[in-house]
Formats: C-alpha cells, sequence, structure tokens
C-alpha cells in the first residue's frame, strides 16, 4: 500500500468519480491512476469501486470506510509536513481562506492587512462561494479555514468557534418613506418589496425567521449574494434593501439611509471553522486571534480536543461574544 494509492482513492472520491478530472488536477494520467487503484482493491482484496465497463459508478461499504480512514491518514501526513515546517521556517507558508463575499469586502480587509505586516513571507489565497461551498472546502480539507454564517454546522468533521455576532439594516434611498420612520416595524417593512440575501448567505435564515413568527408573507422581488449588488437595485428603487449592517458604508452610501434592524431579526453568529485533526502553524493561530481576539491560542487548542458540538458549545457558553 502506498501513499500515492491513498491519495488517488481520496481524490477520485471527491471528484465526483471522475478520473480524468481527478487526473488533471494531479497532473497525471489517466490509466496511471485506475491501475494504482486497481492494485490497491487486489493487495487488499476488496472493491473500493464499483464499475460499468472503464467508469466508476459508485463508492461500495468497504470503500466508504477505507477512502475514510485514508483521508486521516493523508491529513496525518500534511500535519508531518506542516510540523516541520514549523520548525525549520515557522515564518513562511500559506494560509488558504474560504468565505463569502459580505466577509471578504467588509471584514477581512483590516484583518489581513495586518497579517501581512506580521508575515509578509506567509502566502493568502482567497476562496469566495456559497457557505455549503465554504464549509465543504473546510471539510475536504482544500482550505485551511472556512469563516461563514451559515451551513457550517452541518459538517461533523468541523471545528466552528464563534467571532462575533451581527445584525442587520434596511436601507433605502433618501426620498423613500421609510427613510422618516423613527422606530421602524416588521409590518410597515413587509408592506414594501425586498432586496436582500439570497437564502442559505448572510444570515438570510434569520430573517426569514422573523417574518414567518410574525405572520408575515414579505415579497422579495430580488435576493443575491453580493451585499454590493443589493445596494445598486435598491438605487434603482427596485425595493427596500436589507443587509448585514456591516455592508453600509457611511462615505461609500452617502446617497443611501441605513435604519437599524436590530429589533426586528434575532442576531446572528459568524464562525471560524477548519477541519477536526488538522495541525495549526503558528501564525495560524494568529490569524484567528486578530479575526475573534477572544480566540486565544489556549481556546483554540481546547476546541481542537473536543469531540463533539456539545462540548464545543459549553466552552463558549461563557464567553460573551463581541458584536460587529
Amino acid at each position: 500500500m502506498k501513499l500515492q494509492q491513498l491519495k488517488y482513492i481520496w481524490e477520485v472520491a471527491n471528484h465526483g468519480l471522475n478520473v480524468s478530472a481527478t487526473a488533471e488536477k494531479l497532473f497525471t494520467s489517466q490509466p496511471g491512476i485506475s491501475k494504482q487503484i486497481r492494485m490497491l482493491e487486489d493487495e487488499l482484496g476488496v472493491q473500493i469501486f464499483r464499475r460499468n465497463g472503464k467508469h466508476l459508478t459508485e463508492i461500495t461499504a468497504a470503500g466508504e470506510k477505507i477512502i475514510s480512514m485514508a483521508g486521516d491518514i493523508l491529513d496525518q501526513v500534511e500535519n508531518v509536513k506542516r510540523l516541520a515546517n514549523d520548525f525549520s521556517d515557522e515564518r513562511q507558508g500559506s494560509l488558504s481562506i474560504a468565505t463569502t463575499h459580505t466577509q471578504a469586502r467588509y471584514v477581512l480587509p483590516r484583518i489581513i492587512e495586518d497579517f501581512i505586516k506580521l508575515y509578509p513571507d506567509v502566502a493568502l489565497h482567497m476562496h469566495q462561494g456559497t457557505p455549503m461551498q465554504i464549509s465543504e472546502l473546510a471539510s475536504k480539507g482544500t482550505v485551511d479555514f472556512a469563516i461563514a454564517t451559515e451551513a457550517l454546522e452541518l459538517f461533523d468533521n468541523l471545528i466552528m468557534m464563534p467571532c462575533y455576532r451581527w445584525n442587520r439594516s434596511v436601507i433605502v434611498n433618501r426620498d423613500h418613506p421609510l427613510a422618516k420612520v423613527s422606530d421602524l416595524s416588521l409590518q410597515q417593512l413587509a408592506s414594501y418589496p425586498i432586496v436582500t440575501y439570497v437564502f442559505g448567505f448572510t444570515g438570510r435564515s434569520q430573517l426569514d425567521k422573523a417574518f414567518n413568527d410574525g405572520g408575515l408573507e414579505p415579497k422579495l422581488v430580488f435576493t443575491a449574494s453580493d451585499a454590493d449588488v443589493i445596494k445598486t437595485y435598491v438605487r434603482l428603487n427596485l425595493g427596500v434593501g436589507i443587509v448585514a449592517s456591516m455592508a453600509y458604508d457611511e462615505k461609500a452610501d452617502s446617497d443611501l439611509v441605513a435604519i437599524d434592524a436590530s429589533h426586528l431579526f434575532q442576531s446572528s453568529v459568524t464562525r471560524i471553522g477548519f477541519r477536526r485533526g488538522i495541525f495549526l502553524r503558528a501564525y495560524m493561530y494568529e490569524f484567528i486571534s486578530q479575526f475573534a481576539p477572544h480566540l486565544s491560542y489556549e481556546i483554540v487548542e481546547h476546541c481542537s480536543r473536543t469531540q463533539s458540538k456539545q462540548e464545543l458549545e459549553e466552552i463558549f457558553s461563557e464567553i460573551e461574544l463581541p458584536v460587529y
């Protein structure tokens, strides 16, 4: 059994059983991967994949367990490399982050600017996507950290740590009737067309819950994953915008009025997550603490040793999160 064979079955499983796509990613040949998988199956005496001719069609029951163990082994190999790198040169390396547009545009710039000053030789890579895509990238080990509000809890192999609470603002043009309302109600808001986030993005679930609990059915005329796009369509008078309060910039958005809506919706929590069992290098701890100062080295280490979501919740049960 070779590490290369374990890597092949892991990558094939994570590329939808597409050997061609796997070969392209790994810069090798399709026949070479197929041959190595066959050799591993012969050595183990079990089928990892079922086939229809030359095509892989599904993963066997034994294959599911073998692939899961292969992933753990490959993680440990990566941890050995990271540990060695940490001792040989703790200030060099790379850090990959997957996050949403809101985090990338409004929260992370200052954090990343300060981090680069501290670690100029660490290459930073940012991936943007839906919360589900972000969580999946971290779950598979494609990125080091996932930062999002939704979907992180769907992956059991992610350590999720709460960073801060935030709420929403209603965004309207200056001549809009709501711009003069001093105490906005949910009923008033629901009487206008609404422009907001796509479901599954940026705490949208809390927004839907508030309207449902109030027995109201808002008219959603336009949804997007990008707060800047939402504001663009508010400016076109398409509807009233509901965005994360952090997405309103007093200077850049001076033509719009932001109305605090924190009394209408429950606050949401942004979390940072990483795959259970990975080795965190010194600069990774530093990034976490810059993003969320209450997440000290000791707390992150404690979180890393937990075995369940309940244990994680107990760690943060008495920690008051900052409000963004």
